[in-house]
């Protein structure tokens, strides 16, 4: 798991296993949550987008498998 620090109002830092694709996001509010079969294309555009809550909103959230870790 690779971890990036990111400038986000809702999101303190993202980390990603490419061989498991598994998507790890720590939230300033509500905690770290864990994203399943993330595509590494998705997990770029995440890094790379001005609004990171927006896109997670948009392409993640609603859209893979996830679970609660803390």
């Amino acid at each position: 798991m690779v971890w990036y620090g990111v400038e986000s109002s809702m999101i303190r830092a993202v980390g990603y296993d490419a061989d498991k694709r598994i998507l790890d996001v720590a939230f300033h509010r509500t905690g770290v949550y864990r994203y399943f079969d993330v595509p590494p294309e998705v997990v770029e555009g995440l890094l790379n987008a001005e609004s990171k809550g927006g896109y997670m909103r948009a392409y993640i959230i609603n859209e893979y498998p996830w679970k609660k870790l803390g």
